[in-house]
């Protein structure tokens, strides 16, 4: 089965180049993150820069697209 990239929805537009770097964000940023509390794979992106842990609560300011 084909893997589906995130970058299929602007099909042929802006290149081949900018299409990979913008996937490579944006799984990261829609990926489970490590809490720095509780230690789970539970942060999720709210909006650009706040994170919350699902299952600690703890919301908090980092990175735009990732923790690390």
């Amino acid at each position: 089965m084909a893997i589906k990239l995130p970058t299929k929805r602007f099909k042929a537009r802006y290149g081949r180049k900018p299409r990979s770097k913008f996937a490579a964000i944006e799984i990261l940023q829609h990926a489970n993150q490590k809490c720095p509390q509780c230690n789970k794979i539970s942060v999720r992106r709210l909006a650009a820069g706040i994170w919350q842990c699902r299952k600690c609560t703890l919301k908090f300011a980092g990175k735009a697209y990732t923790l690390q």
